[in-house]
């Protein structure tokens, strides 16, 4: 039986065997990341054995896993918000890690798609469930941490991606990199279904207990109530940065810096994955220290730090010198990484109890279809325009273009905080 832990000083405890549950979930999000998010350090032999261009790679990296990947997460969240959260897990992790393995097998660049498909179907079950279990494990006023630590999944799936993927196809080709990081969530399956506990719904929220909304309803409810829509468009055009930046940042150091795969990894490891880590755990803890002011505070920091980080990020890509650069990626991307746990902590404790797997789902398909379904593409794009007119440095201009998303995200986070502060108040 699941019990809440006794209230302490600090106010109510999670529930027992919140730790267990929040390390499995997080080591399903890492592998779901890192299945997703190595194809971009593969970018440069894959396009060389098949002739791709950069919005062909683009396409590839985010809009033909997007697709099914976002769009299939509504009807899975609906099933989580009426049945076994953990079943759905276990099935989803099997399936991406088997099509991952399978995108070595690939003999073009349509069966590629196609297996990325399958990987894009797998994964779209993992992080609606997972976010609904972590909201009925904690309370509202530790939500943004553990969102924060379930979030860094992100960042470590990278680094072990990045690294790990760079040095397998430098050594054996880019076909064993993706099976050896498909292979290890086969294993994971196992420790998921013998040790993850489901919670019961709404421990901590003062809501009856009801059956599941139609999606259009949930959507109807978000969409009407303005703090949730405008966090929802901070989030999305977030996330469009975000991606954009995880998948052709590895091409632009090789490119730009002349580094191989290798050192590529390594240093993506350091920079979106230390700097990620870093940054979500201190935007986790900062913002469940700003819920003390009330919760309009959290996108009300999100977007200040934003604000500041756009800027940097944007000259990083101009600096010509590598060492030099560094210190400017590491910068913003750290502040980047504020966002994602708290704001995602947030749309479950503005969302009703029978509404959260379905309410995470939509901000997901908002999240990917738009950001990671299009942000890559539209950088490619950008890039193959651009490269005639600035041989060798299309790619750099293209970043330095996308990272302007910020100031727009910042924004909505701005209008989304006022929006809490004003149905507050009233």
């Amino acid at each position: 039986m699941t019990t809440v832990e006794p209230s302490a000083p600090g106010g109510v405890r999670p529930l027992a065997g919140h730790r267990s549950a929040l390390i499995l979930l997080l080591l399903a999000y890492t592998l779901s990341i890192t299945d997703r998010m190595i194809l971009s350090v593969l970018f440069t032999p894959i396009k060389a054995e098949f002739g791709l261009s950069d919005t062909q790679l683009g396409l590839l990296g985010g809009l033909a896993f997007a697709i099914f990947y976002a769009t299939l997460g509504i009807p899975v969240a609906r099933l989580a918000d009426r049945g076994n959260r953990k079943l759905i897990i276990v099935i989803s992790l099997l399936v991406f890690s088997v099509f991952t393995v399978l995108c070595g097998f690939a003999v073009g660049l349509v069966t590629l798609i196609l297996f990325r498909i399958g990987v894009g179907i797998g994964e779209a079950g993992v992080n609606p469930s997972s976010q609904s279990i972590v909201a009925d494990y904690y309370p509202a006023e530790k939500r943004s941490s553990a969102m924060a630590i379930l979030m860094l999944g992100a960042n470590i799936g990278m680094i072990f991606g990045f690294i790990v993927g760079g040095a397998i196809s430098e050594h054996y080709g880019w076909r064993a990199a993706l099976m050896a990081v498909g292979a290890p969530g086969v294993l994971l399956t196992f420790f998921v279904m013998a040790f993850l506990k489901e919670p019961p719904r709404g421990t901590f929220e003062n809501e009856a207990p009801a059956a599941p909304t139609p999606v259009r309803d949930t959507f109807s409810r978000l969409w009407q109530t303005p703090a949730i829509r405008y966090l929802a468009v901070a989030i999305t055009l977030q996330s469009m940065l975000g991606y954009g930046l995880a998948q052709w940042l590895p091409s632009f150091f090789m490119r730009t810096h002349g580094i191989a795969e290798t050192q590529a990894g390594a240093i993506m490891g350091l920079v979106l994955g230390v700097a990620g880590i870093l940054g979500a755990i201190t935007g986790g803890k900062l913002c469940d220290r700003a819920t003390r002011n009330g919760t309009h505070e959290i996108p009300r920091l999100l977007g200040k730090v934003t604000l500041i980080a756009v800027p940097i990020l944007a000259v990083a890509f101009q600096v010509p010198h590598l060492v030099a650069s560094l210190p400017l990626f590491f910068i913003p991307i750290f502040l980047i990484n504020f966002y994602l746990g708290p704001s995602l902590g947030l749309v479950q404790t503005l969302s009703p109890v029978r509404m959260r797997a379905v309410s995470a789902a939509l901000v997901m398909l908002s999240m990917n279809l738009i950001g990671l379904g299009l942000g890559p593409v539209l950088i490619g794009a950008t890039s193959d325009l651009l490269e005639p007119a600035f041989p060798g440095q299309g790619l750099a201009i293209a970043l330095s273009i996308a990272a302007l998303i910020g100031l727009v995200s910042a924004h909505f986070f701005k209008r989304s905080a006022n929006a809490m502060a004003e149905a507050k108040s009233n």
